[in-house]
């Protein structure tokens, strides 16, 4: 195959990844992707994962030299990156912090070297694998390829999708991360992926921080920081408007009304989201010098080994990154 693979992180090797990527792989979907797929993880752990399911998987083993040789890349190929386990369903912990990381990096030099289409990756758990040192992989990515502060998550569906400004910390600290320009920033990035990608210019709806958008504190954020915002924005000729109360912004009319939604904090956008549409949705980062796109959900080591996880949202990756034609 000559054309630049998708770069596929395996993540947390005791997670639903295998059994998401398998159950696409037995169903025959790869067989219709435009692009050759490069996974990037533990061939020996993935294919005792797939005896599990009773999955006959095979896989062409290559290393990062073969990609520029692509007529050596088949349709799913990958780039082994050795992991001791004894348990093929072992329990997430902090031992598989390093194969997480051997894993990125290996992946990360093949984006910065452009050798990809695109990056996505599976789901890692953030305690394990990150230790309080980056918020999310989100921030993790965007420190790996210095591009930290620039970095903008949006949960993307064709019909509705969200962004919120602050990502992941606690509560307490959302108000004292806010600002105009932290905000003018976010909205700006999504607005021009939406024009040159998407090939159209976004309705976006920015909701406020406080309850109805009222307060009777002294320090009141949507008139000190959301409606400059939004003067700043209007002013630079992008479709915003807002702040609205976020209690009522997703009712069914009102919803109609954006093609995005921008939440002050995680929760207040992603658990109305993934109430509209379960697990068809992706988490796309922004402000990357590549296409970064991961399922929107996490390594949910409840349900591992179970074959009862849904591949929707890794489904949606793989089309979703399909589609696109580069930074």
């Amino acid at each position: 195959m000559t054309k630049k693979p998708i770069i596929l992180v395996c993540g947390e090797p005791f997670s639903i990844f295998s059994e998401l990527f398998l159950k696409l792989y037995k169903k025959n979907y790869f067989n219709n992707l435009k692009l050759p797929i490069v996974l990037i993880g533990s061939k020996k752990l993935i294919e005792q994962q797939a005896k599990k399911f009773k999955v006959n998987f095979n896989i062409n083993s290559i290393n990062k030299k073969d990609i520029l040789k692509k007529k050596k890349l088949k349709k799913i190929n990958i780039i082994n990156v050795d992991f001791k386990f004894k348990n093929k369903f072992g329990t997430i912990s902090k031992k598989s912090k390093n194969y997480i990381e051997d894993c990125f990096n290996i992946a990360l030099n093949i984006m910065k070297d452009g050798q990809g289409h695109a990056l996505i990756n599976g789901p890692v758990s953030k305690k394990a694998f990150l230790n309080k040192k980056y918020p999310g992989v989100t921030e993790y990515i965007s420190s790996k390829t210095k591009t930290l502060g620039k970095e903008v998550m949006l949960i993307y569906n064709q019909n509705l999708s969200v962004s919120p400004t602050t990502t992941h910390i606690p509560l307490n600290k959302v108000a004292k991360n806010l600002s105009y320009k932290k905000l003018v920033k976010q909205i700006k990035t999504i607005n021009s992926f939406y024009i040159k990608n998407l090939k159209y210019k976004p309705k976006i709806g920015i909701c406020g921080i406080n309850p109805h958008c009222e307060t009777s504190s002294k320090i009141n954020e949507e008139e000190k920081i959301i409606t400059p915002a939004i003067k700043i924005l209007k002013n630079k000729k992008i479709t915003v408007s807002g702040p609205f109360s976020a209690d009522t912004i997703f009712t069914k009319n009102n919803k109609k009304k954006f093609d995005v939604i921008i939440g002050m904090y995680h929760d207040q956008v992603l658990s109305p989201m993934k109430a509209l549409y379960n697990f068809d949705a992706i988490n796309v980062t922004l402000g990357l010098p590549f296409l970064r796109v991961s399922p929107d959900h996490g390594p949910n080591y409840q349900m591992i080994g179970q074959n009862k996880s849904d591949p929707t949202s890794l489904k949606k990756s793989f089309q979703f990154v399909t589609k696109f034609n580069g930074i």
